[in-house]
Formats: C-alpha cells, sequence, structure tokens
C-alpha cells in the first residue's frame, strides 16, 4: 500500500501538526483509516461537515450541478449563486450577499465593506476597526491583524495596521477604545471558537450593539466557526437578539466544500459597487448547490434537536471526574480538564483516538464540533470514552 503519510512529509508544506492517522473514506458521523479502523468523529472537519460525511441530499446536489455546470466566471449568472443568496438573506433579514471560499476571505470582505462605508459617511481617517483579545479571524496578514492574539503575529510582521483590541465582556474598555481611535466598526465572534470555545455574554452583546449605534459605527459578527446551525439557533448572534449590519460565515455553510460568505444589512448593501471586489472562484455553482442543500434543512425542528443534544453534552459532562468546566454552546462546545488528574487537553484528544473518537483542541480545552445530526447513540459512545479518558489519572 502506498505511504500516504511519507509523501506527505515528503511533499506537502508543514504547515499542520497532523494526527498518525490516514483517513480514507467516511459515512455519517463514522470515518475510517487506511488499515479500516473506526473513527467516531467528534470534529467533522473542524465544524465544516454539517451533516457528517457522504451526506446523501448533499452528495446529490453536488454531483446533479458537477454534471451540468461546474464552474463560470462572475461576468455570468447561475442559478445556485442567486438562490443561496436569496436563501441566506430571508433567513437573516439581510440585504445582500458576497460569495468567497473561506471564513477568511468572508472577513476579509466585511473588512472592506467597513473601510469604505466609513469613508464615504465619516471620512477618510475613520478606518479603526475594534476586535476583541483572544479572537481569531484568519490567516492572511489583514485577518491576522484583525485576530486579538500575540502569538500568531509575532513571525509576520508587519501586519495590516488599523486593528485594536478591546477586552472581551468589558464594555467600558470597548468605550474608551472608541473614545480613542477613529472607529468604523466593532468585529466580534459571540463565540471565541479558537479562543478556547468562551461564549460572549448576550448582555456584553446587546452592549457592544448600543455602543455601536451611539459611535456611529458597524457592528460586525464573525460567525465563521459558530453560524449555520452550530449553536443551536441559525446564526449565533441570534441567541443575544442583536441586528448587525455584517455577518461573515463559512465552515458548516458548504457542507465540505470551500465556501465564505459575507452578509450585508440594509446600511451596507450598497457599498460595494463594480469592481470593489471580486473573487474567480466565488459563488461556485457546484459549492452553492450543496451549500443550497445543507441550508434548506436547518428548520426549527432540527435546530432544536441541536440544541437538546448541546444539553446531553452538558448534562453528561459536567460534575464528572476530570472535568473542571464545560463551556459553549448547541454543538460547539469546550471540555476543560482538572489539573488535579494530571493530563493536558491534547494528551486526552490523543488517547481518545487511540480509543476510536476523534476529538479537537482549543487552547486548554478539549474541543467538540459534531456533525449537526450525529445520531445519539454515537454521541453517546463518544462521551464515554471522553469520559473515561479524563476520569484516569495520569
Amino acid at each position: 500500500m502506498e505511504n500516504i503519510k511519507a509523501l506527505d512529509e515528503a511533499y506537502v508544506a508543514h504547515t499542520y501538526g497532523r494526527f498518525p492517522v490516514t483517513l480514507v473514506r467516511g459515512e455519517g458521523s463514522l470515518a475510517y483509516d487506511e488499515e479500516g479502523k473506526e473513527y467516531v468523529d467528534m470534529g467533522c472537519g473542524i465544524a465544516v461537515n454539517s451533516f457528517g460525511y457522504s451526506d446523501s441530499l448533499w452528495a446529490e446536489a453536488v454531483k446533479e450541478q458537477l454534471t451540468r455546470l461546474q464552474h463560470t466566471s462572475n461576468l455570468y449568472y447561475t442559478a445556485p449563486c442567486a438562490r443561496l443568496a436569496q436563501l441566506l438573506c430571508q433567513r437573516t433579514g439581510m440585504k445582500k450577499v458576497f460569495f468567497g471560499n473561506s471564513g477568511a476571505e468572508a472577513n476579509e470582505c466585511a473588512i472592506k465593506v467597513a473601510r469604505k462605508w466609513a469613508q464615504e459617511n465619516k471620512g477618510k481617517e475613520y478606518a479603526t476597526i475594534i476586535t476583541l483579545k483572544n479572537s481569531f479571524h484568519g490567516r492572511t496578514l489583514t485577518t491576522l491583524a484583525a485576530t486579538g492574539q500575540e502569538h500568531y503575529h509575532e513571525l509576520f510582521q508587519p501586519l495590516t495596521p488599523g486593528f485594536v483590541h478591546a477586552e472581551p465582556g468589558n464594555l467600558e474598555d470597548m468605550e474608551r477604545l472608541l473614545k480613542e481611535n477613529r472607529a468604523a466598526a466593532i468585529l466580534v465572534e459571540c463565540i471565541q471558537g479558537e479562543g478556547g470555545v468562551i461564549p460572549m455574554d448576550s448582555d456584553y452583546l446587546r452592549g457592544v450593539e448600543k455602543l455601536a449605534e451611539t459611535y456611529h459605527v458597524l457592528l460586525m459578527v464573525d460567525e465563521v466557526q459558530t453560524g449555520n446551525g452550530r449553536t443551536g439557533t441559525y446564526m449565533a448572534y441570534m441567541h443575544a437578539g442583536i441586528h448587525p449590519d455584517v455577518v461573515s460565515t463559512a465552515k458548516g455553510l458548504g457542507g465540505g466544500l470551500p465556501i465564505g460568505a459575507c452578509r450585508m444589512g440594509e446600511r451596507v448593501q450598497d457599498v460595494l459597487g463594480a469592481g470593489d471586489h471580486g473573487s474567480t472562484f466565488g459563488g461556485n455553482p457546484v459549492v452553492c448547490a450543496g451549500a443550497l442543500s445543507i441550508v434548506e434543512r436547518l428548520d426549527e425542528a432540527f435546530l432544536r434537536s441541536v440544541r437538546e443534544k448541546g444539553d446531553f453534552i452538558r448534562q453528561s459532562l459536567e460534575g464528572r471526574p476530570g472535568v473542571a468546566g464545560v463551556f459553549g454552546r448547541g454543538l460547539m462546545v469546550g471540555v476543560e480538564p482538572d489539573p488535579a488528574f494530571g493530563k493536558t487537553a491534547g494528551e486526552i484528544v490523543g488517547e481518545c483516538l487511540r480509543k476510536g473518537v476523534m476529538f479537537l483542541t482549543a487552547k486548554n480545552r478539549v474541543r467538540l464540533l459534531p456533525a449537526l445530526n450525529i445520531p445519539m447513540e454515537t454521541l453517546r459512545k463518544a462521551l464515554n470514552v471522553l469520559l473515561e479518558v479524563m476520569g484516569e489519572k495520569a
């Protein structure tokens, strides 16, 4: 059998700390390696495979479009792109959508919208965008600058200027930065995913919305990881009842194919004109056809099931040996190990992998991002393995 790990080591840039597993196929929430070993996947490609592996409705939608028209430039119209934009706006009350290929591109678009809007409505000097410390907004130079974690910045100076970072949960610090800077917008995550699965309090988010209104800046929400049903509402900001001007999303929207979407509300729907922005692959008809099959199924009954599974995870883990705390919403969960048991999140994930369950980490926490339709018996099996590993002292 071909040695895939050796080929990867020889020819792929060493930007990932891969687990020692070569996956060859998957079905639902189960993945299989080259030796036939079965794994319960509790990460689904980092919140990407919304309905798991080889979902039949998604695969059929993709296959049908693939045999009709796999790509055309954005100089022409295609039905999947237009229909997906319509659905995304109808589900949120937003007015326009720009399609790219990733979360970073969706956030790049949001930043460009904010800068152009501020230049036209406040003045050229109003360009600063306020984000939160411990945030994560992407790996391009500009979205790295937006990211509020210094260790991501160290090797890539100079970054794009015009970003400052507020203390999460601290409205006084946010207002201080609004007073000290000529701001165009505020950009926040409702749950800091890469920052450790840290939810922002709903009162805080409503307070940020009020400050944005008071200081005449845009409110932008990064829903790259939290969106598309992940937290039990269609978008995570809906838990707080706020109304952002711009919302970025990606990951679970495509069901496994690359897509990013930047939604724009009424205030900014006409900011971008012809030639202001673009993407060769953005709005690709095959990817949009797959995304349509995902979003169409995220109705209230399905979202309720996501919330119920999230409650089940919390009830199963809270207060158990080795568990110091459980954080997050819906099926975006962070589990903090009890230091008394002597295991790091990375060590726990490694042990679980050997036992046939694939978890992720986020800072010092074990991260759970299972498929939104994971069967309860499969979820229970994965949690039992996690509890077994976390409850054993090192």
